[in-house]
């Protein structure tokens, strides 16, 4: 096993800066644009000025999530190849959790190009692709988690529990401002955001927080290549 292979290669440690930093950056993308819909909309505060910092803050996401993306496929110890970027779930290396992370990566890119295609497509169109950037959220999250093997450390559990009771707690915030109306709805919003801590705790303590989980995670990877990071 190599010196490289133990303490990762410069690759590695900017594909999980750059993955860290999309997700909170998407974190702070999906809070904002919970927290500033509807009734829930600022008065103190223009909505050209929502969009603009929205808008933003997605562009910068997307920025570090290429920058993940493209130094885990050139980081060499795992030769995902570039497919896996687009092909959820194809990859020989951890393909469950990376899958997760594509599936977050292919959302994002629809939302980016229905963006750029939004007069010819139509603001309701739009818009219901636009609600895949809030489905993208808890796939990152799963994904960063489920990845990495930094997620035992404190500082990586406090950003993960960060973005987790950011989000929870904007949609529960939201549901509150909401009129009247659409119970069924707002019940099953608030149940679902309610869900999310609920099985990331279960698996961080069934998973990722058990010794010896990174290795198990990537047994083939670690067998056809001699190590495990």
């Amino acid at each position: 096993m190599t010196t490289l292979a133990l303490v990762g290669s410069p690759l590695w440690y900017a594909s999980r800066a750059g993955g860290t930093l999309s997700l909170l950056l998407l974190t702070a993308t999906v809070v904002l644009g919970i927290a500033s819909g509807g009734r829930a909309a600022p008065r103190t505060i223009g909505r050209f000025e929502i969009g603009l910092l929205h808008r933003n803050l997605s562009v910068l996401t997307l920025v570090f999530l290429v920058l993940h993306v493209v130094t885990a496929v050139l980081d060499p110890f795992v030769h995902l190849g570039w497919a896996v970027t687009v092909l959820p779930f194809a990859a020989s290396y951890r393909p469950l959790w990376l899958g997760l992370g594509t599936v977050a990566f292919d959302l994002l890119l629809a939302v980016l190009v229905t963006s750029a295609l939004r007069l010819r497509i139509g603001a309701r169109r739009w818009k219901a692709v636009h609600w895949l950037a809030y489905a993208a959220w808890p796939f990152a999250l799963f994904h960063g988690v489920g990845t990495g093997t930094d997620t035992r450390l404190s500082l990586q559990l406090w950003l993960y529990a960060g973005c987790l009771f950011s989000v929870v707690g904007a949609v529960w915030w939201r549901l509150a401002k909401a009129g009247p109306g659409r119970a069924a709805g707002r019940l099953a919003a608030a149940l679902g955001a309610g869900a999310v801590p609920v099985v990331l705790t279960a698996f961080l303590a069934s998973g990722p927080l058990q010794p010896g989980w990174a290795q198990r995670a990537a047994v083939n990877t670690a067998l056809h290549f001699g190590g495990g990071r």
